[in-house]
């Protein structure tokens, strides 16, 4: 049974690619983004498969209340929404002492506030239906802090809190709420949708050399990545689900070992852990 789902951040990674898979199964995707000069790729892809009849490209910043006034519009006159995708964020990069309270604000009004902001704009048409799902990609940094992306952890942590509080409000309106937690892929979070500290950028920064190791080791293990296809396919399952009945989707290479190893492990062992990593 085809659904309308709605996708922020659609024009490029996890967002583009799920949005693909599922206007080729034949539902109808609402697929946002921030700025229309970057729906290129989508609509060339979609076009060339054969299914861009399936896909409708939304104009939506989900820091503009204004912008997401206009979606919610857009919604009544369809009347439907089956699912929503919160997908949209960047990662900002740098070290607590250097990144401003401005940053770590703008890092949470896209990643944190943004996927507030939509899905309180979705929820009424998911209440009145009495079903729905909303997916929230978290990260495994969502789980376990890592030094030099604090602003990024922490609003990840911030989503997961609020997902867990939000599925237990919604399960008895029938609205299942699920998040899933990717670890390291190929996407460009990490290039085009980074953001550094200015001290880091300069090369002025006293943790330069330690964001250098940092980096040094992401680049062993990008060789490691997976393909973000994997995590499209996992959302398309969980869009067609009826019903979603875990909360957690942990995704990707060594992920689910990572999470196990944070839960069990005394802090002090799980820092020397991490640090005979960055520094070997």
């Amino acid at each position: 049974m085809a659904k309308h789902i709605l996708i922020t951040g659609a024009s490029s990674g996890f967002g583009m690619l799920a949005a693909l898979e599922l206007g080729k199964k034949g539902h109808r995707v609402l697929a946002s983004m921030r700025s229309l000069e970057k729906s290129d790729d989508l609509i060339r892809l979609a076009t060339k498969g054969g299914f861009a009849e399936q896909i409708k490209v939304l104009n939506l910043d989900v820091t503009s209340s204004d912008s997401i006034a206009g979606i919610q519009g857009f919604l009544k006159e369809i009347e439907k929404i089956d699912v929503l995708i919160n997908n949209a964020g960047y990662a900002h990069g740098g070290f607590g002492e250097e990144v401003t309270i401005q940053e770590y604000r703008e890092q949470f009004e896209t990643n944190f506030f943004g996927a507030i902001a939509v899905t309180q704009a979705v929820l009424p048409f998911m209440r009145s239906a009495k079903s729905g799902t909303i997916i929230n990609l978290s990260s495994i940094s969502g789980l376990a802090g890592f030094p030099g992306v604090s602003p990024y952890v922490s609003s990840k942590h911030a989503l997961e809190g609020f997902s867990e509080s939000l599925r237990l409000e919604l399960q008895p309106f029938g609205i299942d709420v699920v998040l899933v937690e990717p670890g390291s892929y190929s996407t460009n979070i990490w290039t085009a949708g980074k953001k550094v500290s200015a001290g880091l950028m300069e090369g002025t920064s006293p943790y330069s050399s330690y964001m250098r190791k940092i980096e040094k080791q992401l680049e062993r293990g990008s060789k490691h990545h997976g393909h973000p296809q994997e995590v499209a396919d996992l959302i398309v399952k969980l869009c067609e689900k009826e019903r979603v009945k875990k909360l957690r989707y942990p995704i990707g290479k060594g992920v689910r070992l990572t999470i196990l190893l944070k839960r069990i492990l005394p802090w002090t062992l799980w820092e020397k852990m991490v640090f005979r990593i960055l520094f070997r």
